[in-house]
Parts: structure tokens; C-alpha cells; sequence
């Protein structure tokens, strides 16, 4: 997955400019998708119809650029990473037609659920997106993913979810796994603790401790499926 900023002007510029200079040293082969935005219509940085038009303009770009072994880049899907209720709300229909691949993140923990619903939740979440995404594409024969999903281990708790080592293993098994098994890929939030991240100011502090791996890479629990 490669990753574009679309915010703002001269930072998206900045993104064109380094597509062009780095992408004829790789192969295509190695890029999945490339992902315009993440969560820039959950924070509201721009409007679902300029993110379209930060999504064409790279399949534009994309179409004049040749990887190392001169094959183009053009065929690549170009899509956005957005939260669940965002793409669900309606306003966000002009960004979900123009991306190849849309990522839905979902996290039962910052919709304040317990854990005996945090599944349930998520499944939920996640089916109201694929749903919609569907429906505006006017097609299932689509490629979807989960963008960001997870527990954290430690810290404060925000509503009626709580952190903790066995309610991120119950998460796991539960909500992740089970997606997994139900043919949808997940990508997790996150892989290793993260330290030095500040706590998150008037929220909690749950920052540091999203990954499934501590800061000295070790694994906090089973990962198997």
C-alpha cells in the first residue's frame, strides 16, 4: 500500500513530484494500491468531491509513469482510506465512485462498546460500509478491506470500553479473526507500541499501546487465527 497526502495544495504537489522521481526505480509488482488520503473526510480536511478529484488526478499521473522494468503504473487501483461512518453518511458518494479500493477503519473501542458487544459492533460497522460501498458502485464484485481496527492494551478507559491484555486477545479472536474468516482482510492497528506518542489530550491515554507487539517487539499474545 502506498500512501499520498492530499493536504493540502502544495503538500499534494509534493506527493506528485516524489511519485515521479521515486516510482521508475521499483517495480509496480510491489505496490497493492495506492491510498489517496487517510480519514481526510473523517477530520473534515476537504469535501467528498475534492477527494475524488485528488483520486483522478492520480490515476492521471499514474497513466505517464513507468516502473523500472518500463511497465506502467496506470492499471494499479488507486483508492482512500476513510472511517466507517463517514462513508456510510451519504455525503461521502462522489470519493467512493472515483476509488478503486475504498478501506473502511472501525474501532469498536472508540464507539465506547464492552466487550461482550465489541465484536458484534465492529461486524456491524464494517457491514454498514461494505453495504454502502456496494451500493454506490453498483457492484460485489469488489475488492474491500478494513483499514484500521484494534484493542488497546493499556491506559484509561473511554466509555464503557475498557483496555486491557485479555480484551485485546478477546478482540482478537472475536472481531479480528472472525473477519478474517469471513473473507475480509484487516489490516491492524497497530503493530508495535508506540511510546512516544503523547497522550492524547482531553480523550485518554491509550495511544502508546495499540500495538499487538511491545516497544521491544514482543508479542503481548497469540496471534494465531
Amino acid at each position: 500500500m502506498f500512501g499520498i497526502w492530499p493536504t493540502d495544495s502544495a503538500h499534494f504537489q509534493d506527493e506528485q513530484n516524489a511519485l515521479k522521481q521515486y516510482l521508475p526505480n521499483i517495480s509496480k509488482d510491489t505496490v497493492k494500491v495506492f491510498l489517496v488520503g487517510s480519514e481526510a473526510l473523517y477530520r473534515k480536511d476537504m469535501t467528498a468531491s475534492d477527494l475524488a478529484d485528488a483520486i483522478n488526478t492520480i490515476k492521471t499521473l499514474l497513466k505517464s509513469i513507468k516502473d523500472k522494468n518500463g511497465n506502467s503504473y496506470g492499471d494499479v487501483p488507486v483508492g482512500t482510506v476513510d472511517s466507517w461512518n463517514v462513508l456510510v453518511d451519504g455525503a461521502s458518494t462522489a470519493a467512493i465512485k472515483a476509488a478503486d479500493f475504498v478501506y473502511a477503519n472501525a474501532f469498536s473501542y472508540w464507539q465506547g462498546q464492552q466487550m461482550n458487544n465489541a465484536s458484534y459492533s465492529f461486524f456491524d460497522d464494517i457491514m454498514q460500509a461494505l453495504q454502502t460501498i456496494q451500493t454506490v458502485k453498483g457492484t460485489t464484485d469488489l475488492d474491500f478491506w478494513v483499514g484500521e481496527t484494534g484493542w488497546p492494551t493499556n491506559g484509561s478507559n473511554f466509555e464503557d470500553a475498557y483496555p486491557g491484555l485479555n480484551n485485546a486477545k478477546q478482540y482478537w479472536k472475536e472481531a479480528i479473526c472472525a473477519m478474517r474468516n469471513w473473507g475480509v482482510n484487516v489490516c491492524v492497528f497497530e503493530a508495535f507500541d508506540e511510546a512516544w506518542k503523547p497522550d492524547t489530550s482531553g480523550i485518554n491515554d491509550v495511544e502508546k499501546y495499540w500495538g499487538v507487539f511491545d516497544a521491544n517487539s514482543q508479542a503481548k499474545f497469540s496471534l494465531d487465527c
